[in-house]
C-alpha cells in the first residue's frame, strides 16, 4: 500500500475481474523486518543499482516498498565482475575439498537415512503447526529477509533460477530453496546460486536436530522430511546471511511447509493437474491450493492461465488485498526467435522494454518462465512505468542462467538430452519444443515415470515427435514398475516401436543404437537423437550416468 495518508485504491468486484490490473494503481507495500545489527536503518544498500539511472517515480510496483524509491536514485552499475562481488566462503569456488569430500558425504548419506524415516515428501497433512514451532524454536529465521515464492505445476524451478539469476546480478545475495533434486540433496538449498556442500548441509541439521525433536515429542505426528528441510533451509539462509529468498512450493501451496513464509512476491506459474491423489482432479481446487500463497499485501505475478484458473487466482488477490500482474496483460513476450543455443526474446516487463536478451534454454515455456521471473524481479524492486531495471544486467543475468535436466544436452553424437516433464503438461511442451526447435532424423525417446503420475498422458504427448521409445525403471521406490509401463507404451505406440530395458544404462544404451539405425545404407549416420524424460529421478540419474555433476 502507499506510504502516507493516501487512501487505498478501490478494489474491483468479482464481476470485472477482466478489467483487474491492479498495477499502476496499487503502490509499495511496507518493508519487511530488517534484523540486520549492521544495518539497522532497514536499507538494503547493496542493490542500489537495480534501476537505470533517473527512471520514473513514484512507488512503482509493490515489492518490498521504499526500497524501490531508494533504487530508481542509484546510478547506472559497472556491469564488470569486480572485487566486491560476494565471497563465496565454504558455498562456492573457493570450498575445500573436505567440505564435499568422502567423509561429508558418509554424513551425508548418514543424515539422509535418518531423514528418510519421516513421512515421505508426497504425504501432506493439512497443518503449518509443526514447522511453525519449529521456526518459532530457531528464532523465525524465515522473517529476517524478504521472499519471493514460487507456485504453479509447470515452471516453477526453471523460475526459481532465473529469479535467482536477476535477483544475484543486480547485486542481492540470494538464498534459494527447491524441490526436488536431480542428483544430490544440497542442490535443494542454494546460496549465491551454487548448492550447500554436504559438510554444511550435515552442519545445518545437526543444529536444529534437537529443537525438530522437541517439535516431534509434543506433536501426534512428527515432522515430516520435507518439513525438516523447510526448516533447515530457512536456518541456513538466515546464517549466511542472505538479503533475499526464492521458495519453490513443495506441493500445493496453503499447506506446504515453505508457505510460513510471507512472501512481498507471489510467482504463479502454470496450472494444471498434477499429485491428483493429494491436490485431486479439479483445477479450480488445484488452484485455490496453490493460491494460498499469495498473502496479504503482496504482488501476485501471474503466467497465462486456464479462465477459471485465472478467476480463482485473481479472487484470491482481491480477499487479500494483494496487487496483480498478469501475463498478457502487464507483461509478456513480445518477440521470440529460435538462436543457437537457446533463443533471442523481446520482453515487455512492468517498468519498461527489455530486448536482445539471449536465453540459453531451448522452448517457448521457457520464455514464459522468463518473463515471469523478470516481472516478478521487477515487482519485487518495485518497478513501474518509466521505471525500469538496468537492461544491460538483466541480459546478463538470464545470458548466465543455468537449468540442469531440461532439455539439457549430455552428449553430442548422437545427440542424448534429458529433461525432468513429469506429467502430460509437461510432456507436451518438451515435444512442441522438440518440433520447432530440432531436427532429429530419427529421436528415441527413453521413459521412466513414477507409479503415481499419468503415464499415459506422457506417453501420449510423446508419441507423435518420437520414433520409438525405450521404457525403464528408475531406482526409486516410487518408480512404476516396467511391466505395467510397457503395456502403457504398447497401448499408445504399439508393440513394434516399443523396447523395455529394466535399468537405465541399458535403456540408454538400446535407445543410442536405435538412434544410429539407418534403413538406408547411403543415409549418413548424423541426426539421430535420444531424449531421456519422464520424471525428475530419471533425468537425475541420466545426469549422473553421463557424469554430469550437481548443479
Amino acid at each position: 500500500m502507499p506510504h502516507g495518508e493516501e487512501e487505498s485504491p478501490k478494489r474491483p468486484e468479482l464481476g470485472d475481474l477482466d478489467s483487474f490490473a491492479g498495477i499502476d494503481e496499487l503502490g509499495a507495500i511496507d518493508d519487511p523486518d530488517n534484523t540486520d545489527p549492521d544495518n539497522p536503518d532497514g536499507t538494503f544498500h547493496t542493490t542500489d543499482h537495480a534501476f537505470e539511472a533517473g527512471g520514473g517515480s513514484g512507488a512503482g510496483v509493490g515489492g518490498v516498498g521504499q526500497l524501490g524509491d531508494n533504487l530508481a536514485l542509484g546510478p547506472v552499475p559497472d556491469l564488470a565482475p569486480t572485487d566486491e562481488t560476494h565471497e563465496l566462503d565454504d558455498q562456492g569456488t573457493e570450498e575445500l575439498p573436505a567440505e564435499n569430500g568422502p567423509e561429508a558425504r558418509y554424513e551425508l548419506r548418514a543424515v539422509e537415512a535418518e531423514l528418510n524415516e519421516r513421512w515421505p515428501e508426497t504425504k501432506i497433512e493439512p497443518s503449518l503447526d509443526r514447522v511453525n514451532t519449529l521456526l518459532n524454536l530457531l528464532g523465525d529465521p524465515q522473517k529476517t529477509y524478504p521472499v519471493l515464492h514460487v507456485a504453479g505445476t509447470n515452471g516453477k524451478g526453471s523460475t526459481a533460477r532465473m529469479i535467482d539469476a536477476l535477483l544475484t546480478r543486480m547485486g542481492v545475495r540470494v538464498g534459494r530453496y527447491t524441490s526436488p533434486h536431480l542428483q544430490l540433496v544440497t542442490e535443494r538449498i542454494s546460496i549465491d546460486g551454487v548448492p550447500i556442500s554436504a559438510a554444511k548441509y550435515v552442519d545445518t541439521y545437526r543444529d536444529i536436530a534437537p529443537f525438530v525433536t522437541m517439535v516431534d515429542n509434543a506433536s501426534e505426528i512428527r515432522m515430516s522430511k520435507f518439513e525438516v528441510l523447510t526448516g533447515m533451509a530457512f536456518a541456513a539462509f538466515a546464517d549466511a546471511p542472505a538479503e533475499a529468498v526464492v521458495l519453490e512450493v513443495g506441493m500445493g501451496g496453503t499447506w506446504d511447509a515453505t508457505n510460513v513464509a510471507d512472501a512481498q512476491v507471489a510467482a504463479i506459474t502454470p496450472i494444471s493437474i498434477d499429485h491428483t491423489d493429494y491436490l485431486g482432479t479439479d483445477v479450480r481446487d488445484i488452484a485455490r491450493e496453490k493460491a494460498g500463497v499469495i498473502k496479504p499485501g503482496s504482488v501476485a505475478v501471474i503466467a497465462e492461465q486456464d479462465p477459471e484458473v485465472q478467476r480463482v487466482l485473481l479472487e484470491r488477490a482481491i480477499e487479500v488485498d494483494a496487487s496483480v500482474a498478469r501475463a498478457g496483460s502487464e507483461f509478456a513476450v513480445l518477440e521470440r526467435e529460435i538462436a543457437v543455443g537457446g533463443q533471442l526474446l523481446k520482453l515487455q516487463g512492468l517498468g519498461g522494454i527489455y530486448d536482445q536478451i539471449f536465453l540459453p534454454l531451448h522452448g517457448k515455456h521457457q520464455a514464459d518462465n522468463a518473463v515471469l521471473a523478470l516481472a516478478a524481479v521487477e515487482a519485487f524492486f518495485g518497478a513501474g512505468k518509466e521505471r525500469q531495471l538496468v537492461v544491460e544486467a538483466v541480459r546478463e543475468a538470464f545470458a548466465e542462467v543455468q537449468n540442469p535436466g531440461r532439455l539439457e544436452r549430455v552428449r553430442a553424437a548422437p545427440a542424448v538430452m534429458l529433461d525432468a516433464a513429469h506429467n502430460p503438461h509437461g510432456a507436451r511442451a518438451l515435444a512442441a519444443t522438440v518440433t520447432d526447435e530440432f531436427a532429429f532424423r530419427r529421436l528415441v525417446a527413453v521413459v521412466g515415470v513414477m507409479s503415481d503420475k499419468d503415464a499415459h498422458g506422457i506417453l501420449e504427448a510423446l508419441e507423435p515427435v518420437v520414433s520409438d521409445v525405450v521404457v525403464t525403471q528408475n531406482s526409486s521406490p516410487r518408480a512404476m514398475p516396467l511391466e505395467e509401463l510397457d503395456e502403457l507404451a504398447k497401448s499408445v505406440f504399439g508393440e513394434d516401436r516399443v523396447y523395455a530395458a529394466p535399468r537405465l544404462d541399458g535403456a540408454v544404451e538400446t535407445a543410442v543404437a536405435l538412434a544410429e539405425e539407418s534403413e538406408d545404407p547411403e543415409e549418413p549416420l548424423a541426426g539421430g537423437g535420444v531424449l531421456i524424460t519422464g520424471s525428475v529421478f530419471t533425468a537425475g540419474e541420466a545426469r549422473t550416468l553421463f557424469g554430469k555433476e550437481p548443479a
